[in-house]
This record gives structure tokens, sequence and C-alpha cells, in this order.
């Protein structure tokens, strides 16, 4: 599958990256991937699309979060092994 870009964005709880989620679909015209939980409750949220509409969704959150923002980042052109980390991480999110 090819992706023109990933949005990431990491806050703490998963509540938070429902909000998160939200808001970013709401700003541009980009697509929920997934979003990967770790120990301490950090969930990564993970939106695909092209560079510029992912970029937007991204700068949405940063400009006004609707929580407390961890980390951002906009990965245009992924890798081959970037898109297999997002393929692993939409796999394990659906046997939960």
């Amino acid at each position: 599958m090819t992706y023109g870009a990933f949005g990431l964005v990491e806050v703490l709880g998963e509540a938070n990256a429902i909000l998160v989620a939200d808001q970013m679909l709401k700003a541009a015209d980009v697509k929920y991937e997934t979003q990967d939980t770790k120990c301490g409750g950090h969930a990564l949220i993970f939106v695909s699309g092209s560079v510029s509409a992912v970029k937007a969704a991204v700068d949405t959150v940063v400009e006004a979060p609707p929580c407390e923002v961890i980390k951002t980042a906009v990965i245009s052109n992924p890798s081959e092994e970037m898109v297999g980390i997002v393929e692993m991480f939409k796999a394990r999110r659906k046997k939960k």
C-alpha cells in the first residue's frame, strides 16, 4: 500500500487520543489509520493522506490542542519499513 504521508500525535490517555483523532479528521482530508498505546498510557495516533492534508491536521492539534500533546511528527513519503510498522500496529489493534 502507498501512503503520501503519515501524521503522528502522541498524548497521554485513550480519551485524549479520541479527542485528537476527531480534531484531525475534522481539520483536513486525512484518514484515521490506527493508534498504539504503550506503558504509562501513552497513545500514538496515526493518520494518513497527502502531505499537505496531514500537515494541516497535525498543525491544528499543535495550534489548538484539546489536551496536552507530548510529540507530533509528519512523515512524508514513508519508507516500506514505516508502512510495515503502521500495518503491524493496525493488525495488532484488530486482535484486541
